[in-house]
């Protein structure tokens, strides 16, 4: 039914917009890998303050050359849509990774497209690797978390985020809901990173929880059919063998018969 689906949406597309169509679908891995080196571009700075200005020159540049991508991927596919109002209503998040390249350090909002990429190519085989797909996601959650809070915290007065290991500790505590009150931003971006990474942790939980209920139920039912297969065995077991047990009596029933029939007086 869905490559059905998928046959009449090419059929509504221009032969431009079908080859485009193709071509985008071909090239989720390479935004993924340019997403990896905006991360690479981003955290250098951050975690070398001495950085020559030359190397941060090319890190803007590769910074600067990912949005570009990003927002000609973006384009692309909002002109490739079959009705674009709503690609546009269902992709409010794409098309913030693209808009707001101005405030540094949501600059990782970027990221997501390496998710997205992932989350695209792994849909028909993440049952079963839901445990390495979210530890993956949290891990990637909790560095780019910790890279933009002490991006926006380092420098500010009164922070007690000076170093990327005590934002990395803030960060484990707060996607964990945890919150030992020890670290904690002070500036506004600092704490709408903070907004984003506790939001992120309670979807990790629910996204665990659903999960190992899945697990659970499936693991029920398997048991349950398994047993309802070893009872219809079972039950087709009895049943041949009174199958055979029936047949055994009519074969002799027919050979008394015969029997009779020889002793019969002609």
């Amino acid at each position: 039914m869905t490559g059905v689906t998928g046959e009449r949406v090419l059929r509504r597309l221009t032969p431009a917009q079908r080859r485009v169509r193709g071509w985008l679908d071909r090239i989720d891995w390479a935004l993924a890998g340019t997403a990896i080196l905006f991360l690479l571009a981003y955290a250098w700075p951050i975690l070398d303050p001495s950085l020559g200005h030359e190397w941060r020159v090319v890190c803007s540049a590769v910074t600067f050359g990912a949005w570009l991508l990003f927002g000609a991927d973006y384009a692309t596919r909002l002109w490739v849509a079959r009705d674009r109002r709503t690609y546009f209503r269902k992709h409010l998040l794409d098309l913030a990774i693209v808009v707001l390249p101005a405030l540094r350090p949501l600059r990782l909002l970027r990221l997501v497209v390496l998710l997205r990429v992932l989350n695209r190519k792994a849909a028909s085989t993440l049952r079963g690797r839901v445990p390495l797909y979210v530890s993956v996601s949290a891990s990637a959650l909790v560095v780019c978390a910790a890279l933009a809070v002490l991006d926006a915290e380092r420098h500010a007065a009164g922070s007690n985020i000076k170093t990327f290991g005590s934002a990395l500790w803030w960060a484990v505590v707060t996607v964990t809901t945890v919150g030992y009150g020890d670290h904690f931003p002070v500036t506004l971006a600092g704490r709408f990173v903070a907004g984003g990474l506790m939001i992120g942790g309670v979807a990790l939980i629910g996204v665990v929880t659903a999960s190992f209920a899945a697990w659970f139920i499936d693991r029920v039912r398997d048991d349950e059919e398994a047993e309802a297969q070893a009872a219809t065995q079972r039950d087709l077991a009895v049943l041949t063998d009174r199958i055979e047990e029936l047949t055994a009596e009519v074969r002799a029933l027919r050979a008394s018969a015969a029997r009779e029939r020889d002793r019969a007086p002609a």
